[in-house]
């Protein structure tokens, strides 16, 4: 009987211990599921594999490097001679599960909803605007079936201003229902969002944190504007052009990364703007991380071979990972500009931009 007794009390033991392990191993799952984006936005919970072979062939694609064939290698571009090193693709550090870059396409529309001279996202009413987002969303997909294009509206939510404004800092910062209200406009047709910020005589350290309850969110993603960073003190917009560090943007890079481990989220994109030499100094100081995938965002307008020659300077010969580029609706059409440039002139950059903005 009391050996009886004895095998119960052990097979209780045993029985609690075990479910203390399974307690246990739940919950490390749960800390270690990742939230990730699907290809429209969605909030998918699972830990999805990084597929390497597959990114590393699509940078491949995207440096036209994927082939031999001369077609391949003759790009609007490419400058370099056979005997250097490929500046493209760029080796860097792979991205943690649930990369957006480089399995799809970011196809942008820019704006503040405040003002229809700043961009596309606020020239017209939302809907149509919503509408027009998806047609050239998909025009993008069929353009490069093999990476499918997703909608991103981007949205500015730090303008520079002409005047200073109370704190004397050149800037004006948009009201959180303001930013609520295109996250709102977002979900309606599973797009993510990017939020912009020029700073003019503030700074990305006092600007950046307002934003990280917008940032924690799984869709959201940033965009820094060396454009009106003003390090000397300039009125923006005008005669001066701004410029960011290395330091600068990495101190980005860390804010995100801190984000995503924090809060157990797929990696975030950042997006820099650039169109000219000073407004990156000492690029080749900027970090890559698994939590953050940064893109060099072409971002000057005018005639094709002057957005060429830009694309080329700046972007294709200082590289960083990934590379975007701006289509302006009115501005690429001003004299001496004989259009646009088309799907397919953009497609063949090397490397082909995996972010595309219209303003």
């Amino acid at each position: 009987m009391i050996k009886k007794i004895n095998n119960k009390k052990s097979w209780l033991i045993i029985s609690f211990f075990c479910l203390l392990v399974l307690i246990f191993i739940i919950f490390i799952f749960e800390k270690t599921t990742i939230y990730k984006v699907d290809a429209y936005g969605n909030v998918v919970k699972k830990i999805p594999n990084l597929d390497i072979k597959d990114y590393d062939r699509r940078l491949d694609i995207l440096a036209h490097t994927a082939t031999t064939t001369a077609s391949s290698t003759a790009s609007a571009t490419s400058t370099s001679s056979s005997t250097k090193p490929a500046l493209w693709p760029v080796k860097t550090v792979y991205p943690n599960a649930g990369a957006i870059l480089p399995f799809n396409r970011i196809v942008a529309y820019y704006g503040n909803l405040s003002s229809k001279s700043m961009g596309v996202l606020g020239q017209y009413p939302e809907e149509e605007m919503l509408t027009r987002l998806q047609a050239d969303t998909q025009k993008w997909t069929d353009a490069d079936p093999e990476t499918p294009a997703i909608p991103a509206l981007h949205y500015i939510a730090v303008t520079a201003q002409g005047l200073p404004g109370v704190d004397k800092k050149y800037r004006l910062r948009m009201p959180d229902k303001e930013i609520d209200k295109v996250i709102a406009m977002a979900k309606k047709i599973n797009a993510i969002v990017f939020l912009d910020i020029q700073v003019g005589l503030s700074t990305i350290q006092d600007e950046l944190p307002l934003l990280e309850n917008y940032l924690k969110m799984p869709q959201v993603h940033l965009a820094i504007d060396p454009e009106f960073s003003m390090k000397n003190g300039q009125r923006p917009g005008f005669e001066y052009v701004g410029t960011y560090d290395a330091k600068d943007i990495n101190y980005a890079i860390d804010y995100l990364a801190k984000i995503v481990d924090e809060n157990n989220l797929p990696p975030k994109v950042l997006v820099v703007h650039r169109y000219r030499q000073e407004m990156v100094t000492n690029y080749k100081l900027i970090k890559t991380v698994p939590e953050v995938q940064i893109v060099m965002d072409m971002d000057g307008w005018g005639p094709k071979d002057h957005k060429l020659a830009s694309y080329t300077k700046y972007i294709y010969k200082e590289p960083v990972q990934f590379t975007g580029f701006k289509l302006f609706y009115k501005n690429d059409l001003w004299k001496p500009s004989t259009g646009m440039m088309t799907l397919e002139e953009v497609l063949k950059l090397t490397p082909s931009p995996i972010y595309i903005q219209y303003q």
